[in-house]
């Protein structure tokens, strides 16, 4: 649904983009992360065709960005900083919209119903939450049923309520509509709760993309499995059961072992946690404990200086 290959966007002689490929499926929800000025603001632009590429091709829903009225029938946008005008109601903001994009009328209260803006549609915008305002724009953005929505940083200054509020039509909507979204954000839960994929930016390079399981595994090859014993003969028992179970004595797993006073530390390959617990559980220990790479681990990793794109 999305395509872009080697994108490139230079201002000033500094590359906003340097040599970006990326695809998106059909009906994938991709988070696009990464810190200020890592580039995300400026992909969108591509996206929807507000900047050209310098270098490089972009494609969405199989049309060039920049064929204005092409792309405003496949794609929906919500801008970081979109605004009404305070005097004008909900019902009239997406009217005006609507009349914009050749929109049939009932959409109008279908969709301030899809964003739980029902109740509100009738009062001056300017009376509005931010988090309303977001919800507002949302329904902008889905005007028309397009096939792919773009999010550009769409809880930014919402307080929790509001984050939810919103997280939830997100949700509600990939699951009724058949849309690729692309959504970019700070707030790595959301990418977790509402993202299949997540692509990494930083310094206008692409460092990681994938789903977000594999993203995550990026962030280390070992998960610590940790036990805890009532007292040492307990633990030297257990990390001679352990070793033979999984290394030398009868596996092939060869974990990395170590021992405290009244605890067993194993760093296992994460596809060998399921056998790795199984043969810990064997030695009867009082505690259990499970420490897996995290998404905001491996976003950190993959922007930090040096780090090797992937």
């Amino acid at each position: 649904m999305i395509e872009i290959t080697d994108a490139t966007k230079r201002y000033d002689g500094v590359d906003a983009l340097a040599g970006v490929s990326l695809s998106v499926p059909s009906g994938a929800s991709l988070g696009l992360v990464g810190t200020n000025g890592a580039g995300k603001t400026t992909l969108f632009r591509l996206l929807v065709g507000h900047e050209t590429p310098d270098a490089g091709t972009v494609r969405v829903a199989g049309v060039d960005p920049t064929d204005g009225t092409r792309v405003r029938e496949r794609v929906g946008y919500l801008p970081e900083d979109a605004g009404f005008q305070p005097a004008l109601t909900g019902e009239e903001v997406l009217g005006y919209y609507a009349d914009m994009r050749a929109v049939e009328a009932p959409q109008v209260d279908t969709l301030l119903s899809v964003v739980g803006l029902s109740d509100a549609g009738d009062r001056p915008v300017g009376g509005y939450s931010n988090g309303m305002n977001r919800r507002l724009g949302l329904a902008v953005a889905l005007l028309g049923d397009p096939d792919v929505l773009l999010l550009d940083e769409p809880t930014a200054g919402l307080d929790p309520a509001g984050v939810d509020a919103f997280n939830r039509v997100v949700e509600r909507v990939r699951a009724e509509r058949d849309v690729t979204v692309v959504l970019s954000t700070h707030v790595l839960s959301e990418v977790e709760a509402l993202c299949d994929r997540v692509a990494v930016l930083d310094d206008g390079r692409l460092r990681s993309v994938g789903t977000v399981a594999e993203v995550t595994r990026a962030a280390g090859d070992e998960v610590t499995v940790t036990a805890e014993y009532g007292d040492s003969d307990a633990l030297a028992s257990a990390t001679e059961s352990v070793r033979a179970a999984l290394g030398d004595g009868g596996g092939d797993l060869d974990p990395d072992i170590s021992a405290g006073e009244r605890t067993l530390e194993l760093a296992v390959d994460p596809d060998a946690v399921t056998d790795a617990l199984g043969a810990v559980v064997e030695t009867d220990p009082q505690s259990v404990g499970v420490d897996e790479p995290d998404l905001e681990t491996a976003v950190r990793d993959a922007i930090a200086p040096g780090g090797a794109d992937r």
